[in-house]
């Protein structure tokens, strides 16, 4: 009897890609897993036919082998460039269910081993929340930092055994931290339940570690900021996070970066905004004010006669520079024209004399809008 098309019974195209092919075996494996089907001696077979295809169809050789001559380029001894096949059928049950129960039973790839042979878990990354000044930003700084984190432990060297000792191989998995049962006609890998994994044991423990090979300490740490950072910009210190257990690779530690409001600018970008009040009798007559800049210095600007409230001023070059230097983009000054408060008496008697002597040439916006609204009154029916 002739076999099924491995591209039918993974109900995939000839060109599909990896992860295609993936996605398709474990939802066809799942529907014909003999769990779910028990005494089902058609879903077994299926179950048997659809790995069998699969095992073929993810190694690029055997594929290859497989378009070229079909079928017949596993028998015989053709196609022989991959691993070793196990039955007549051409395929390794075991090589496919530890991809397929790794993946869905949380296996996630075989375990790093640190020195010695000792598995070990890599060390969590760390998060340390920084706040700096706006001006911080413009110049960039080098600061230090306190991190409470976990380190190596150096009399046992991260090992986690006692110094003059090393853990040992563990007698229930030989070292490789899984064991493996028989279920039926296939293999299912379990984490070793004497080591949890890490392929060894320790007899002695390290008294000051007690045996997790790492201890709690704080870090002090330079930081590097560079110019034109922004609100939660994020810097990595690569392996400066907490420790791995039993020697494993530390993680990293990651600085967010917030930016303290400032009392006078606003940021947006690499533009800086700025609110200057000035005086009622500058803003008619016209003249120059000084204007404080992010840098520490102050600037100059001309304010031409009749400036009102909102007016802006572009300052170029004044200022965030972007990320690490380079380009610096501007400061806008908006004018608030200021009202004078607590007049003398012969303040007032000015002012009542320029109120009386006003026309529309004085206040061109403010009799507009009142025409606008008499308008509308007027529109306006009971």
């Amino acid at each position: 009897m002739s076999k099924q098309d491995y591209y039918e019974l993974l109900g995939v195209a000839r060109d599909a890609d990896e992860k295609a092919l993936k996605a398709a075996f474990r939802k066809a494996a799942m529907k014909y897993h003999p769990d779910k089907n028990p005494g089902d001696a058609e879903a077994e077979k299926k179950f048997k036919e659809i790995g069998e295809a699969y095992d073929v169809l993810k190694d690029a050789e055997k594929r290859a082998a497989y378009d070229r001559y079909g079928h017949a380029a596993f028998e015989h001894g053709m196609g022989g460039g991959g691993r070793g096949h196990a039955g007549a059928g051409g395929f390794d049950f075991s090589d496919v269910f530890e991809e397929f129960f790794g993946d869905f039973m949380g296996g996630g790839g075989r375990r790093r081993r640190g020195p010695g042979g000792a598995a070990g878990g890599r060390g969590n990354d760390l998060r340390f929340n920084m706040e700096i000044t706006l001006e911080d930003a413009y110049r960039g700084k080098t600061d230090q930092i306190k991190v409470p984190t976990s380190v190596g432990c150096e009399p046992c060297s991260g090992t986690g055994a006692e110094p003059g000792s090393k853990p040992e191989i563990c007698s229930t998995c030989g070292g490789a931290g899984k064991v493996r049962a028989s279920q039926g006609f296939f293999m299912v890998e379990r984490t070793c339940p004497n080591c949890h994994g890490t392929g060894s044991v320790i007899i002695n423990p390290c008294k000051s570690c007690s045996g997790a090979g790492r201890v709690r300490k704080e870090k002090t740490l330079q930081v590097k900021i560079p110019q034109g950072v922004e609100e939660g910009t994020r810097i990595r210190l690569a392996g400066e996070g907490e420790a791995g257990t039993r020697g494993a690779p530390p993680g990293d530690l990651y600085i967010f970066l917030s930016i303290r409001p400032h009392a006078i600018f606003k940021r947006d970008g690499d533009m800086l905004y700025c609110q200057v009040p000035i005086p009622m009798a500058t803003a008619t007559l016209g003249g120059d004010i000084e204007v404080p800049t992010i840098e520490g210095k102050r600037a100059r600007i001309k304010v031409p006669e009749g400036t009102q409230s909102g007016r802006q001023f572009r300052l170029r070059g004044k200022g965030m520079p972007e990320l690490n230097g380079g380009f610096t983009g501007d400061m806008i000054i908006e004018t608030q024209v200021e009202t004078p408060m607590n007049l003398t008496k012969r303040q007032r008697e000015l002012m009542e004399e320029f109120a009386a002597e006003s026309g529309d040439n004085v206040s061109p916006r403010s009799e507009g809008f009142f025409s606008k609204v008499k308008e509308l009154w007027d529109d306006l029916t009971e």
